[in-house]
């Protein structure tokens, strides 16, 4: 026990002092100073340990900061760090919310931490509150969102706040026109967060707050993340500088905060460069023949730093020859030439490979690889005479790293006589004994012509007279001319010159009249495909040396752009291409073959499309013989030649309300998804169709549409037809014939007229070109007035007139029908006693026989009583003059009655002779009347007038001529 008792005490012995000393070390609180980074929105903390005798000890320390009061403690931080005498301490704090928003307290406290003395850790006493205010605005000045002009990386959560000096109760926030929520930290202090912002704009994105009148606000840069460098390689060209460059990736500086750099650091020479670009950078090779290198590219910005190793030796990996130079050629001809060209030294790496190129028609057509020193060769063989090339060249270190540019020159071969005769083919025409031949012939290529073609040649011989040749000249480019030979029987040679000589001669010879082969061959058609038109041929019973396919886009006749292809003997098939065919046109082909003699006759003729078209229109289609129950449509002037297609036949489209097809119909639906019927016609020659059992008086439409292997013609517009009535159609079945009857009788009637005008309406003779009165007419009296001289009346019926007479004022003029039509109008021709009350006497004279009307046929016309009656009635009567001139007046129309010349006579002679003596000579006797003769009084009728009836005439009165007294 004695032993173990002595261990406690000298232990608690050693542990007084220790305890001394430590609560001399802690006896008096740190000493703090607190800074603020605004831009670092962070605290930089700096304090020092008191009365430190051991040189360096161990100590942890315990940091508050409290936000906004002492008591609200946001962040406690126990930092640990070994202590030496007199050290100032560090610590930095960020702070998520801006230091601006609030006032921050800061308080430290410490205490030793080794492991051995954890028994007696003892904490000092707190330090005072420091307190940090980075910007008082409580109270005072204008409200504000803070931080102003934050700069962050993208990606980055940032806080915000907004201080006003007012209490924010409606207070809203938007970041690039997007509201954001907000949290009230007091009063006067909203918070708001962005999480993972992005890259917006380079001159940064906007955040304000609208605040009743005021709208306050600040910017938030966004930078874009550093990234590591790529790319990182150095190279040499003149083993004198390094030229290093890389890839820096985004670029993360902005206009206002730049900070993005590089620099090189190289680990052997421990040399370090700032780079002035962002790209590259120069390192100078040593002097002292250091051949490997190990670099290292840094990269930094405000946020971040980055870097990448490169590792190389300076003669296997780094070395990019410059470009060659001084590139030419030497010892050009038609076919071969040789080129030189120099190299930049590169001292004891002075062995290259280089690669060569030739390009022409802008390919690549050669590439060789030359090994050479400073200057370097290379021979061209087997090239194309008359051809421009273009030649390149590339040197590399003889440690392959890079190929340097290429450095080149063009050249031009020289000239050779063409090596190919022209392709030649003709189009003859025969008239009146004689050939009109057209040449055509094809452009040599540059591979064929070796040259530009200065001229063909064209010498024309006859058969039967080899001796009699001529030559033509026909200047370039002209791809053709005509010639005019007597006779169908020639050879013809065609031959191209440029600057080193003459082609070889092409061959034709004409024999006989080439247009009754046409007549003698049948037309077929052959079908486009896809690529071109195929078509093949049997091979005729003769040999032959080739084939010739040629073709036109349109009759022979017309001109065109004749083309043609040349085949060679076993060919019995070929497929034409042509960039020239378009869709939708004809193409007439003619397939010649070509006899040993070089004679060309025709095989067969082909037509048809390279690509056949839909119908672009309609035919016009008419209706015929529309009955009842159908219609025919005809579309006879449809012309199919000229249709982008070849016409396999025709569709008709029916419609009506009913929807029910006809027999020989389908179902069909048209592209507007319109239900219809259709009916198919497969015969393109038939042009005609006839729509049967169809309904009466009944609505349809129509449409025909023709359809080639391509599709069919447009499917509108549709024409109308109404089928025939069926009463009507018997209606028309009975008024035709009564139409035609009609017309007929007309026809009879106008031929017949005449005898139709004799047989029913006789013309009335005139009763003043009557034979009596021309007896009874005295040569002193007009030829118009009628005398009496010439007839002796027997007997006068004399009645009064009617009381209807009697209506008739002057002035009036009644028809016939307003009056009593059964009474007769009389003329008296004695006076009356009651003449004086009445009309005066009148007379007519009746005669059954003839009947003129007279313009106005009312009544007789009145004639004037004399005052007195005559002495007697022998003295009345004596002579006809004195009858006649005692009539006078009744010829006369009373003004009151009828109008002047209204009134005509009706006349015949009595049964009385004239007297005897000339018959001019006035009468010298008195009239004698005879014993028991009798007149009948004269009438003057109306047209239509129907004749008395026999009571009527009874009831009128005869009467015989009285004395002078018996009145």
């Amino acid at each position: 026990m004695a032993p173990m008792a002595v261990f406690q005490a000298t232990f608690l012995l050693a542990l007084l002092p220790l305890s001394t000393y430590q609560s001399e070390v802690l006896s008096e609180p740190l000493s703090l100073n607190v800074s603020i980074n605004s831009t670092q929105q962070s605290l930089h903390l700096k304090w020092s340990v008191h009365n430190l005798t051991h040189p360096e000890l161990k100590m942890a320390f315990q940091i508050e900061i409290s936000r906004i009061n002492k008591s609200n403690v946001i962040w406690v931080e126990n930092y640990s760090t070994t202590v030496q005498q007199n050290q100032t301490l560090q610590w930095t704090w960020e702070s998520e919310l801006p230091l601006e928003c609030a006032t921050h307290f800061v308080r430290i406290r410490g205490k030793e931490d080794d492991a051995w003395a954890s028994q007696q850790r003892i904490w000092s006493s707190w330090s005072a509150w420091v307190e940090v205010d980075a910007l008082s605005v409580f109270g005072q000045g204008p409200p504000l969102v803070l931080p102003v002009d934050k700069l962050v990386e993208e990606g980055s959560n940032v806080t915000f706040c907004y201080v006003s000096s007012r209490k924010q109760s409606k207070v809203s926030c938007f970041w690039e026109n997007n509201p954001i929520l907000r949290e009230q930290l007091d009063t006067h202090v909203s918070v708001f967060t962005l999480t993972n912002v992005p890259f917006i704009r380079i001159w940064g994105s906007n955040l304000y707050c609208k605040d009743m009148d005021i709208t306050p606000g600040t910017v938030l840069f966004v930078s874009k993340v550093l990234e590591e460098p790529k790319g990182f390689s150095c190279e040499t060209r003149d083993f004198r500088t390094l030229n290093c460059t890389w890839d820096p990736g985004s670029d993360t500086d902005l206009p206002k905060y730049r900070s993005q750099r590089y620099a090189l650091f190289e680990s052997f020479s421990g040399k370090k460069k700032f780079c002035k670009h962002k790209t590259w950078c120069t390192w100078q090779v040593a002097q002292d023949s250091q051949e490997t290198y190990n670099f290292t590219l840094m990269a930094e910005n405000y946020f971040r730093k980055r870097s990448v190793n490169l590792l190389f030796n300076l003669a296997h990996r780094a070395v990019h020859p410059m470009t060659p130079f001084n590139v030419l050629f030497e010892s050009v001809s038609t076919t071969n030439a040789t080129m030189t060209w120099k190299v930049h030294s590169l001292g004891n790496f002075s062995t290259f490979l280089c690669q060569v190129e030739l390009h022409g028609e802008g390919r690549a057509i050669q590439q060789h690889n030359a090994s050479s020193q400073v200057d370097g060769q290379y021979f061209f063989s087997g090239l194309a005479p008359a051809t421009e090339y273009a030649a390149r060249v590339r040197c590399a270190a003889r440690h392959f790293w890079k190929w340097s540019e290429w450095a080149g020159q063009n050249f031009s071969t020289l000239q050779a006589a063409p090596s190919k005769a022209p392709d030649v083919w003709r189009s003859v025409r025969s008239t009146l004994g004689s050939c009109n031949v057209t040449l055509f012939w094809k452009p040599l290529s540059k591979s064929q012509a070796h040259g530009e073609v200065l001229f063909y040649s064209v010498a024309t011989e006859k058969l039967d007279r080899p001796s009699s040749s001529k030559v033509f000249s026909i200047p370039a480019p002209a791809n053709g001319t005509e010639l005019s030979l007597d006779g169908c029987s020639h050879q013809i040679r065609v031959t191209a010159s440029n600057g080193a000589g003459v082609s070889p001669a092409s061959v034709m010879v004409i024999a006989g009249d080439p247009g009754n082969q046409t007549a003698e061959v049948k037309e077929e058609r052959v079908q486009g495909t896809g690529d071109g038109v195929s078509m093949s041929w049997k091979p005729p019973p003769g040999d032959v040396i080739g084939y010739v396919v040629d073709w036109c886009d349109g009759p022979r006749e017309s001109s065109c752009d004749l083309q043609w292809e040349n085949l060679g003997p076993n060919a019995t098939s070929t497929v034409i291409r042509s960039d020239a065919f378009r869709p939708g046109v004809r193409y007439n082909f003619r397939i010649y073959g070509i006899s040993p003699e070089r004679t060309a006759y025709l095989l067969e003729r082909k037509t048809g499309y390279s690509q056949e078209l839909p119908p672009a229109n309609n035919p016009r289609v008419d209706i015929i013989n529309l009955t009842l129950h159908s219609f025919t449509l005809s579309w006879k002037d449809y012309a199919t030649e000229s249709q982008p297609g070849f016409i396999q036949g025709y569709r008709v489209y029916l419609r009506s309300k009913a929807e029910q097809c006809p027999p020989g119909f389908t179902k069909a639906v048209l592209p507007d998804n319109s239900v219809c019927c259709k009916h198919d016609i497969d015969n393109p020659e038939q042009k005609t169709f006839v729509v049967e059992n169809l309904r009466p008086e009944s609505f349809y439409e129509f449409l025909v549409t023709p359809h080639t292997r391509a599709g069919e013609g447009p499917a509108h517009p549709f024409s109308k037809v109404t089928t025939r009535d069926q009463h009507a159609h018997a209606l028309i079945r009975i008024i035709l014939p009564m139409v035609f009857l009609l017309l007929l009788l007309t026809v009879l009637c106008y031929v017949k007229s005449q005898w139709m005008k004799e047989t029913c309406y006789p013309d009335i003779p005139d009763p003043y070109k009557s034979s009596v009165l021309s007896l009874l007419k005295p040569k002193e009296r007009p030829p118009d007035n009628h005398e009496c001289h010439d007839c002796i009346p027997d007997k006068l019926e004399v009645v009064n007139k009617p009381e209807g007479i009697k209506a008739q004022f002057p002035g009036a003029r009644k028809s016939l029908a307003e009056t009593d039509r059964t009474k007769h109008d009389y003329i008296y021709l004695l006076p009356t006693e009651k003449s004086s009350a009445g009309p005066g006497p009148g007379i007519c004279f009746e005669n059954l026989t003839y009947n003129q009307a007279a313009p106005d046929a009312g009544s007789c016309g009145p004639v004037p009583a004399p005052h007195r009656a005559p002495p007697g009635l022998g003295g009345l009567l004596t002579a006809p003059g004195n009858l006649l001139t005692s009539l006078e007046p009744s010829y006369m129309n009373s003004p009151g009655e009828t109008p002047a010349g209204e009134t005509t006579l009706n006349y015949v002679s009595q049964v009385a002779s004239p007297p005897s003596g000339p018959k001019d000579s006035p009468p010298t006797d008195p009239l004698e009347l005879a014993p028991r003769s009798e007149y009948r009084m004269q009438m003057a009728v109306p047209p239509g007038l129907a004749s008395p009836s026999p009571n009527e005439k009874s009831s009128l009165s005869s009467m015989s001529l009285l004395d002078p007294g018996e009145h």
